[in-house]
């Protein structure tokens, strides 16, 4: 092999190499030690969340007057995916969705857009119209939260603390945003009586009028002398409830206060924002988000440190309880995969020592962490944080990239063997393997092409596996060519006798099932493709997932009432279920939220947003044993003592947030025709016993109280529709009609009517409305009333009102396998449907298929990667086809592997897959370069094949064992055991097919019919 040779520069220039060494392993020890270090990859959640409000509008009205004008201009946004909406009377809410290959760099650009357009459109809403605004910070991860109860102090005085403690951590490194939870803002009611006021003479707005411009914030002027400037204020504004007591009026030429004609007390938003509430107890949140590639660990010490301080400032009976700590969940993960990673270490350093000797092992050793430090300063370089997926990656690298420091250092004894001297033999492996394995290296990275560019979030989601492992396999391949050869001069010995180099039993034996596998050549090949095929068949009997369940503690429990129910009625569930948490053993704490879901305090969560009739609980168990069981027990008390309530239990998701595992969507123009074809497709999935709790995001009507004014008897008594609208918003609902500034905050000053004019539906008959003339008459004079059915809110996916039919699936069972059983039946209803109506599977199979198929669609690039490769190194079509013939056999080692094991195969196991075809290859390419070799000395082709299969048994079983032995740490755990089981049955099966089926198809290919007698060797 002509050119440089690495190995060669390396030896001459020794002490340079040893200071590389020396500065790579401090490099990566100082970048260990400073890489970011968090739960899960950061991957953009591609969702931007748009909101406006019309006061007042009927459901209808804002469904086609501002939900359907916002989507129209929505649709025309850059890589859009799908728009999805809910719509209640008064109030849109429409989520932008991306399409998954949508990359970082240029979600900015399209928000901007989303604001640009939105904003040219916004003369076109209806006049009244609040907004719109927008959420583009949906994906933000808040991963510590803290919960602070207080026992004698008001929730005034509370948030008073909490916001103190917020602004101190606000100054704490690495934090970006602090969110506050379950504070409700003050106001200050005024309520008066009609009745009253009219007795007296007294206009309403006028009274109005008169507290809004006392109060308002007015420029007095300036005066502006010789020596200085001085500013004119004027008095009046209101600093607490005693200034909205003493504001005074002239009534028939006298004085009266407030205070004589309304009741004026300072209360909270009524009725109340969403609640947070902490081991049964109300409360207030700090929920504390992370920038961008800082260190979780490092901001957890931090936070505690700092909370430590501040606990000891606070009053007795304000305690704060750590809801949600990532730090520690993070901590446990990193030490946990640190462990399998020095056990994987372990366990490959074992084999080098066993298999090669206690010299040959201490140069693997030795390359192992020169590799790691090197990969650990890349990372650092590349902005890779320590996290899920980069440590699995690292356990999965490490399993291969001792391949070519174990192939480099075999062919330096074998040279040593053959009486070479340390310096020949140390450049032998490069001049004879170096471009082989640097071919083999390459298509193995071009294996994980697939995971490193699937335009999806679970691709994004995944990448840093193709990252890390990219970067390990080039650094082994230069750690193998330049450092390896160096500690080979140094270390090793030639053998004393030739009986050192001498076979043992497990080689010889090898060697006479090859003979006899070529002798019976048809009968190897016909009986490997007859196992293969039968593997192919028994892929169905493999089951189906695209990601596993978090192995955290957690247990997330939603509550969702009937869609027209107040945040009384969840409050009053959301105790209840509090009720029966309490003193169970199996829980460590529970924080619920009242009238919306958890805040993102985990990156993959499915976020819901507020909504009254919605409650969720974060429960966490003593550990995933006590999850289980607590599971069990709650699936039960839900069953029998909340009948009315929606609920699902569920552990944390991994991967991308998907929501219910079963769904369907019914989509079409008429509400009540996709409401019929709902209801009959949620009696087909109930047919199903593994799907249960069958419910539907939106279905049921609510009812409504509908007045109809007499238009003529209104207009004789001075009235209109608007005023009556007006004086009813005014007195049932109330007005905020100014401010007061009290310290930071500002409180709202609503006027209404009192409790009794106001609370009841019976009371309205009677209200009294203000005329113009100053009398009143009850509302019933010139109205009538009467109910009427009306959809609370509609979700509409891309402008099309769609009913989406979910279900959760039994502990045990996968989405997939119940949607696969339900197939026939569902295909057979949406093929009885109208035109314009379609069903559409969503939920864990949707999410699956986009992901599978986003990962699919790189598969060419990849083929064409590896063969690009695999031809410049071969530079015969005979010898590609060779080699590709062997890379699918390693499914029947994957189908065993998931089989016996029970894993399924999903999103992850798929990875595992491809990867495996890499590291089939780049066995096949060197043994077919070794034959080859082989032939060139003059070998005929069956004794080439021969002899090169037994030279390279050795080191090819010793990486393949080292892989298979290697990824035992990692074999049990959710997440990663599918890719884990995946590549070590799929390697062992594949790597002694490649020691045998491939001799003995290229023998079968390129043999002559002369029979030649075997070279039996020992």
């Amino acid at each position: 092999m002509t050119g440089l040779n690495l190995s060669e520069w390396a030896l001459k220039h020794r002490s340079l190499t040893v200071y590389l060494m020396i500065i790579a392993v401090v490099a990566g020890v100082l970048s260990y030690f400073r890489l970011g270090r968090s739960e899960d990859p950061t991957f953009v959640i591609k969702t931007m969340v748009v909101q406006a409000a019309w006061p007042g509008a009927t459901i209808e009205d804002t469904l086609k007057q501002v939900t359907e004008r916002l989507e129209r201009t929505l649709q025309e946004t850059p890589n859009l995916d799908y728009l999805r909406s809910y719509t209640r009377p008064g109030v849109t809410t429409i989520f932008v969705n991306l399409k998954g290959s949508t990359t970082a760099s240029e979600i900015p650009d399209i928000w901007y857009h989303v604001r640009k357009s939105i904003g040219d459109m916004r003369h076109t809403l209806p006049a009244g119209v609040v907004g719109p605004g927008f959420n583009d910070e949906f994906g933000d991860t808040f991963g510590i939260i803290y919960g602070f109860t207080a026992e004698g102090f008001t929730h005034r005085e509370l948030r008073d603390y909490v916001e103190d403690v917020r602004s101190k951590l606000l100054q704490v490194p690495d934090v970006s945003k602090i969110e506050i939870l379950g504070a409700q803002d003050e106001k200050i009611f005024v309520e008066f009586s009609m009745r009253q006021l009219a007795s007296l003479g007294i206009d309403r707005s006028a009274l109005i009028a008169a507290l809004q411009a006392q109060n308002v914030v007015q420029p007095a002027g300036t005066i502006q002398t010789g020596y200085e400037t001085l500013l004119l204020r004027v008095s009046g504004a209101f600093r607490s409830k005693q200034d909205v007591l003493d504001i005074n009026f002239v009534v028939g030429g006298h004085m009266l206060r407030l205070r004589d004609i309304a009741q004026v007390r300072r209360g909270y938003s009524d009725p109340p924002q969403p609640l947070f509430r902490v081991d049964g107890e109300p409360a207030i949140g700090l929920a504390i988000a992370m920038r961008d590639g800082g260190d979780i660990l490092a901001l957890g010490e931090n936070i505690r440190r700092v909370m430590a301080e501040l606990t000891s400032d606070l009053p007795i009976g304000i305690e704060p309880k750590l809801v949600a700590d990532q730090a520690v969940t993070v901590g446990s993960a990193i030490a946990e995969f640190m462990t399998s990673l020095w056990q994987a270490v372990a366990i490959i350093l074992a084999v080098s020592f066993i298999s090669l000797g206690v010299r040959p092992g201490l140069i693997v050793a030795m390359s192992i962490p020169l590799t790691l430090a090197i990969v650990f300063s890349v990372m650092e370089l590349a902005n890779i944080d320590m996290q899920r997926i980069s440590l699995g990656a690292l356990i999965i690298a490490l399993a291969l990239l001792v391949d070519d420091a174990m192939t480099t250092t075999d062919a330096t004894l074998n040279r040593l063997a053959a009486g070479d001297d340390k310096v020949s033999a140390a450049t032998f492996a490069f001049r004879t393997y170096a471009f082989a394995m640097l071919a083999g290296t390459l298509v193995t990275i071009a294996s994980f092409v697939p995971v490193g560019f699937a335009a999806s979030d679970a691709g994004e989601y995944t990448f840093s596996l193709f990252a890390v492992v990219s970067i390990a396999l080039i650094v082994s391949w230069f750690v193998a060519v330049v450092f390896a050869p160096l500690l080979g001069v140094a270390i090793l010995k030639p053998p004393a006798t030739a009986q050192a180099a001498a076979p043992g039993r497990a080689f010889r034996g090898f060697r006479r099932l090859l003979t006899v596998a070529i002798g019976a050549k048809w009968v190897t090949i016909a009986l490997t493709l007859a196992i293969f095929a039968a593997s192919f068949l028994a892929v169905p009997l493999i089951p189906r997932q695209f990601f596993p369940s978090s192995d955290r503690p957690e247990l997330l429990v939603d509550l969702s009432l009937p869609q027209n129910a107040s945040i009384f009625a969840s409050e009053t569930t959301a105790r209840r279920f509090d009720d029966v948490l309490k003193g169970d053993p199996d829980v460590a704490r529970w924080s619920t939220y009242v009238g919306s879901g958890a805040i993102r305090f985990y990156l993959p969560l499915n976020v819901q947003l507020p909504n009254n009739f919605f409650a969720q609980a974060v429960i966490v168990a003593k550990d995933v044993a006590a999850r289980e069981r607590l599971r069990v027990k709650l699936e039960k008390v839900l069953a029998n003592d909340f009948p009315s309530v929606v609920g699902r239990i569920y552990p944390l998701e991994l991967g991308p947030p998907v929501g219910w595992p079963v769904q369907y969507r019914v989509s079409g123009p008429d509400v009540a025709q996709v409401r019929e074809i709902a209801l009959k497709l949620a009696g087909i999935v109930a047919t199903n016993p593994q799907a249960v709790h069958v419910n539907f995001d939106w279905i049921e009507p609510a009812r409504q109280v509908r007045i109809r004014v007499d238009q003529d008897e209104a207009r004789l008594l001075g009235l209109s529709s608007q005023a009556v609208a007006s004086v009813l918003n005014t007195m049932i609902s109330g007005n905020a009609i100014t401010q007061v500034r009290d310290d930071i905050y500002l409180i709202d000053v609503i006027a209404r009517a009192t409790d009794e004019q106001r609370v009841s539906l019976e009371t309205l008959r009677t209200l009294q409305v203000p005329l113009p003339n100053g009398r009143t008459v009850p509302l019933s004079q010139f109205a009538t009333f009467d109910y009427e059915q009306a959809y609370p809110l509609i979700w509409r996916r891309d402008r099309i009102p769609t009913l989406t039919v979910q279900a959760d699936v039994m502990p045990g069972t996968l989405a997939e396998t119940v949607v696969s059983s339900l197939s026939p039946a569902v295909e057979a209803l949406v093929k009885t449907l109208p035109r314009s109506y379609r069903v559409a599977v969503g939920g864990t199979v949707e999410e699956s298929q986009k992901s599978q198929a986003s990962v699919i669609a790189v598969v060419p690039v990849m083929l064409l990667i590896m063969l690009t490769v695999l031809m410049v190194e071969l530079r015969s079509f005979q010898r590609l086809f060779l080699v590709l013939s062997v890379a699918p056999l390693g499914l029947i080692g994957v189908v065993a592997a998931l089989l016996l094991s029970g894993k399924p195969l999903g999103f992850v196991a798929l990875l595992g897959i491809l990867a495996l075809l890499g590291m089939i290859t780049k066995n096949a390419v060197i043994l077919i370069g070794q034959i080859e070799s082989e032939r060139a000395q003059g070998k005929d082709v069956r004794d080439a094949a021969i002899d090169a299969s037994s030279a390279r048994f050795r080191p090819i079983m010793l990486t393949a064992l080292s892989t298979v032995l290697g990824m035992i740490p990692i074999a049990p755990t959710v997440f990663w055991g599918p890719i884990a089981l995946a590549i070590m049955g799929g390697l062992l099966v594949a790597t002694i097919l490649t020691l045998i089926f491939l001799p003995t198809l290229y023998v079968t290919w390129f043999g002559r019919r002369k029979v030649v007698t075997p070279h039996l060797s020992a």
